[in-house]
């Protein structure tokens, strides 16, 4: 066994604790609107976090905010932020709209982007492939997401 076994099975304690379990410790869910979600999404499909916020049980910060605390990516509130027009350049319109991702700075060979949906490693790496760059995630909410980009794009 090498190390990297080791460091594997960390990952996977690490990450143990569901979106709907943080939610409900934070208080902002209850268990029977967990289990509701559940249910919808194994009759609809889709992610648990846009079920959640989609019946109005929590709002988009509240997924974002317990994504940090599961994942431990950083949370950047783009409403805040001023966006680089000269930036676009770099990441090309339809892609930064298909995956949703908004690029921010660029620091040496480092593109820091805000994404909605920082699990999505398909649009990490075609982002890597497109610009060149190691990338730098920071998640936001899908609305300042959207918001983002028709101000950079317009």
């Amino acid at each position: 066994m090498s190390g990297d076994d080791d460091k594997v099975n960390f990952d996977e304690t690490k990450e143990k604790k569901k979106l709907g379990d943080i939610l409900i410790s934070t208080g902002v869910l209850s268990e029977d609107q967990l289990q509701r979600a559940l249910e919808y999404q194994a009759r609809e499909s889709g992610l648990i976090g846009e079920i959640l916020v989609k019946l109005g049980y929590v709002k988009e910060r509240d997924i974002v905010q317990a994504l940090t605390v599961q994942y431990g990516f950083p949370y950047l509130p783009l409403e805040n932020y001023e966006l680089k027009k000269q930036i676009v350049t770099i990441v090309p319109e339809n892609v930064a709209r298909q995956y949703s991702i908004v690029p921010l700075d660029i620091m040496g060979d480092i593109l820091s982007v805000a994404m909605s949906n920082p699990l999505n490693t398909k649009a990490i790496e075609d982002i890597e492939m497109i610009t060149k760059k190691k990338i730098q995630v920071f998640i936001s909410t899908v609305t300042a997401i959207q918001d983002a980009l028709n101000k950079l794009y317009e």
